[in-house]
């Protein structure tokens, strides 16, 4: 059985950056405090200047614009493509990382994960009519890029999110159903090594 809770943007703790020069709304993540220990994370962060990334050695990490103009990285001394609006990018957190925003600030959508702990998968979907999907990861996160995002878990009632809420689905690696409709969203998939 596949259990779930939805996690209201409104809610999201703020918490420091790990080099001090910003802060970051923390959605969820499995375990852990302040900034060690877990497993995988999931965040969003305000950038108002270029600069560096904190540093996340033995973690993967994953980001994806959410508003603003965008961005390039510059990853170990070798840039990125443009990073616009919901075009994911996947670097090694313990990579020196700097920022260059293309026009202003921005806002991203952060997944960083230990890759010896979770095998991990994310992708974004638009769901412009129904979209339908199973997953047999362990952990599912389901998080809004716009409100009005409906998803239903295994036939069970419609849940409605409100933009940059999160579902964290729970399902133990059985195989779950997936319905969603109504807007852009980001699936991530986790599970254990």
């Amino acid at each position: 059985m596949t259990s779930s809770r939805l996690l209201r943007a409104a809610d999201y703790p703020r918490m420091p950056w790990k080099n001090g020069a910003g802060s970051t709304l923390e959605i969820a993540r499995d375990a852990g405090d302040g900034l060690d220990g877990f497993g995988w994370r999931l965040s969003i962060a305000d950038v108002g200047e270029s600069g560096g990334f904190s540093a996340f050695t033995g973690y993967q990490r994953v980001i994806t614009v959410l508003e603003g103009a965008g961005m390039r990285l510059t990853v170990d001394g070798r840039p990125s493509r443009c990073l616009t609006a919901l075009d994911a990018f996947a670097f090694d957190g313990g990579a020196a990382v700097s920022c260059e925003l293309l026009d202003g600030p921005i806002r991203d959508f952060n997944l960083i994960y230990s890759p010896k702990r979770y095998a991990a998968r994310l992708q974004w979907l638009r769901a412009e009519g129904e979209v339908r999907l199973f997953s047999s990861a362990s952990t599912l996160l389901l998080f809004a890029a716009e409100a009005g995002v409906g998803v239903e878990i295994d036939g069970q009632s419609t849940q409605v999110m409100g933009r940059y809420d999160c579902l964290h689905l729970e399902a133990g690696g059985a195989l779950a159903e997936v319905k969603l409709n109504g807007g852009a969203c980001c699936l991530i998939e986790l599970t254990p090594r």
